[in-house]
This record gives structure tokens, sequence and C-alpha cells, in this order.
């Protein structure tokens, strides 16, 4: 039964996170630790992203350039224009760093697990979404800071510190474990539910600590009933123009079928593994539970909504609405 309510298992993970930094928020002499451990975790994110971006299959699908632009275009150009016209659109209603979370999740790269999941149930070009998230992941890890800040104006300026922990936390693990690719890859493949429980438990940890730094600060009282609905129709309109585009988008570039299912789930999706340590690193921990709030709601509905989607594409045009 829960699985019919909650398509992912991540879906009620993320919501007991919520719900626990809510009830017990890391306080006082426990802070300084919780962001230490949460640094840590996100280290050891990066260096695992790093090991498990295969670079062959990211170079042998770069030659698929029609799919490859489009979903990059789509991932970080269309995407981040619609976070842009979302927080304008919010941003007289609601808090200023509530408001910028929508542009933060405009400015994401895709996910690499969901969005292969997703391709491979609704029929798509599986090897072409793996490369798709490759590489969408390996520019959005340098790409995404660099286009918040231009995006952001005053509210992203990146200081040195900031260039610096994200070279620190987030460039260097990564670069290290496409280093060590050859000799690591092989048991991180053949311990892929290990790994994925490593994967999830890291950004629980990043997603508990910076929301328990805004429960503290006070978000429960900032938010009224209005606001909050306000947040989810918004990620609610985001999604329709984000799915909806891309699958259009998809049929501009004259994408065969199984490639527009790829470029669906590569540009429409958004990634909080990458998100959460991100936030962590750009703004202060008060803020970044705030920013975090829009890419929460999205990254839970955005799995939903595929794992309901994509048995009807894989029954092809006759089978959905969006043909």
């Amino acid at each position: 039964m829960l699985s019919r309510v909650f398509p992912d298992r991540f879906v009620p993970v993320l919501l007991a996170t919520i719900l626990l930094a809510s009830l017990l928020p890391v306080r006082g002499a426990a802070v300084p630790v919780a962001q230490a451990v949460s640094t840590a975790a996100v280290v050891f994110l990066f260096f695992l992203n790093g090991v498990r971006l295969p670079r062959d299959e990211v170079l042998h699908g770069i030659r698929n350039w029609k799919l490859q632009g489009g979903a990059l275009v789509f991932c970080f150009g269309i995407m981040a224009l619609l976070g842009l016209g979302a927080q304008l659109a919010t941003a007289a209603v609601l808090p200023a760093a509530l408001a910028l979370g929508f542009l933060f999740l405009g400015i994401l790269p895709s996910t690499v697990q969901s969005a292969t999941a997703s391709s491979s149930m609704a029929g798509g070009n599986v090897a072409a979404s793996v490369v798709a998230a490759a590489v969408l992941n390996l520019i959005g890890v340098a790409a995404s800071p660099l286009l918040f800040a231009a995006l952001a104006g005053n509210a992203g300026e990146i200081h040195n510190d900031g260039v610096l922990r994200i070279v620190s936390i987030l460039l260097l693990p990564f670069i290290a474990g496409q280093i060590a690719q050859r000799r690591l890859r092989p048991w991180v493949l053949s311990h892929r539910q290990l790994v994925t429980i490593l994967d999830r438990t890291t950004v629980a940890i990043a997603v508990y600590v910076a929301f328990s730094a805004a429960v503290v600060a006070g978000i429960w009282q900032l938010l009224d009933a209005r606001e909050v609905v306000v947040v989810l129709a918004a990620a609610a309109i985001l999604l329709a123009l984000s799915f909806g585009g891309a699958w259009l988008f998809g049929r501009l570039l004259g994408l065969a079928r199984p490639d527009r299912v790829t470029l669906l789930f590569a540009g429409a999706q958004k990634s909080i593994a990458v998100g959460a340590p991100l936030a962590a690193t750009l703004f202060p921990p008060a803020i970044a539970g705030m920013v975090l709030v829009p890419l929460l709601v999205y990254h839970m509905a955005q799995l939903i909504l595929s794992a309901w989607i994509a048995p009807g594409l894989a029954k092809g045009p006759a089978g959905v609405v969006l043909e």
C-alpha cells in the first residue's frame, strides 16, 4: 500500500527527516558536531559520485549531440529561467529565502538513479539516460553555483570563502573519485544496494542539519498557511511546466520517441543529492533550510509523478496524453 502512495522509498525517508528536524532539531553545542558530520558526509557523497559516474560512457554518449545538447539546454537553461520566473512570481508573498529556493531549484542538475530508472520504465533510451545524467552532474558541480550567482544578483553572490568551500567540499572530492574510479568502481557496482543506502543517508543528514537550523530560526513561525499553499501551488505549476516543456522540447528537436523520454526525465527532474549539499555550502544554516523547501517539495512530487506517467509512456502514444 505504501509503495502506491510513495513510488520511491526515499520520499517517506525525506518526510520523516523533515518531521524529525521539526520535532528534535539540532541545538546548542551539538550544532558544530552535526555540521561537521554533514560536511564529512557531503565530501564522501561527492567522492562516491566521482567514482561511479562512468567517464567512458560519457565520452561515448556525447556523440548523440542532439539529445545531450537538448538535455543540457533544458536542464540549465529553460529550467533555470522557469525557476527564476517562479522566484519573481512568489517574491511578493513569500520570505525572500523561500522564494529564492525556486531559482535554486532551477539551476540544479538532474537526478542520476531516478531519471535513469524512470526512463527505463517508460521505454526510453537507457544508455543515453545514463550518459545524460552523468554529463549533467559533471557539468552541474561547477556550473550550478556559477549560474545561481549570475541569476540571483546580490542574493547569489559567492565570496572567496564560498568558492573555497565549493572547491574543497564538492569539486575536489569529485575529482578524487574520478581519479580513483578504475580501482573502486568495480566494488561500487558490486555493492549497489549498500552504496544507495550510503547515498541516501548522506542526503538525509544534509537535509536534517539544514532544516534543523531553519526550525531553530523559526521557519514554522515565519510561514503561515497561505504561504505554505503558495509554495505547494508554485511547485505544482513548475512541475507541470517542466515536464510538459521537456516533452514538447524533445518534439521540437525532432528526437525519436525513446530519446524524447530520456530528455523528459533528464531535463525535468532535479537532484536533491546535489541540491542539499550545495545549499549547505552556499548559505548560512538557517537560510539553507528555507532555500531547500521548494526543492524538497518538487523532489518528492517529481518522483511520484514520474512513477505514475512512466507506465503510460511505455505503452506508446495511444497510452498517454503527452503525445
